[in-house]
């Protein structure tokens, strides 16, 4: 049962534009079926955080939007139509509001297990502080308390750019939640540590012998 007050926010591009470095691990055809797949395995281990009162998507992918609604998100279009940060921008500060406990995340997550998240948002108190990917150059997660903006710096060198805007960097072990999936190398580490039922399922579809557990 939920009785957090976190407002967790995940940008999701059109699944057309989506994870252009990972393309080549399915089909060229099942490649979209693949960027969903995850998204739906995040969205479901955000959704079952107790910390986490609501899921807000940010995206207009027809498709996504129905995929996360049905598992419970609320979703909204992207209006600012400007990138990644501006996405989260808005879906955290003008959807959520400056008033509620704040989290954005990244939607390629898919070995996130629903503990490792509240973990991280309890740590994240007080403040505004951010999870690093595996490989310590990105952000995976930024949270912010309530009446600070959340004034994110995704992108090359985020992690860097995040301890610069003066967030607090997460120490956590939490490998599913620092395990983004931009690259093949990066989806074998997900497979490894033990993806989400839609990346599992997805992947067998198309022929893969992946022996997968489940991140819930």
């Amino acid at each position: 049962m939920t009785t957090g007050d976190w407002v967790a926010v995940m940008p999701v591009k059109r699944l057309t534009a989506a994870k252009s470095r990972l393309r080549g691990a399915v089909p060229a055809a099942r490649h979209g079926d693949l960027a969903l797949a995850m998204v739906r395995d995040t969205a479901a281990a955000v959704l079952a955080a107790p910390a986490v009162a609501e899921l807000l998507v940010v995206t207009d992918d027809p498709v996504t939007a129905a995929a996360v609604t049905a598992l419970g998100a609320r979703v909204v279009p992207d209006r600012p139509a400007a990138g990644l940060n501006e996405a989260m921008r808005y879906g955290a500060d003008e959807v959520a509001g400056l008033g509620a406990h704040r989290a954005v995340l990244a939607g390629d997550l898919p070995a996130l297990r629903p503990a490792q998240l509240d973990a991280a948002l309890a740590a994240a108190r007080p403040g505004r502080a951010f999870v690093a990917d595996a490989a310590g150059s990105g952000t995976v997660l930024l949270a912010v308390p309530p009446g600070e903006p959340l004034d994110p710096r995704f992108g090359i060198g985020s992690a860097a750019a995040h301890v610069g805007s003066g967030a607090r960097p997460l120490t956590g072990d939490w490998p599913g939640l620092r395990q983004d999936v931009d690259t093949p190398g990066d989806l074998r580490t997900v497979l490894g540590l033990g993806a989400g039922e839609h990346t599992c399922a997805l992947l067998r579809d198309v022929g893969l012998k992946v022996a997968c557990v489940s991140a819930a």
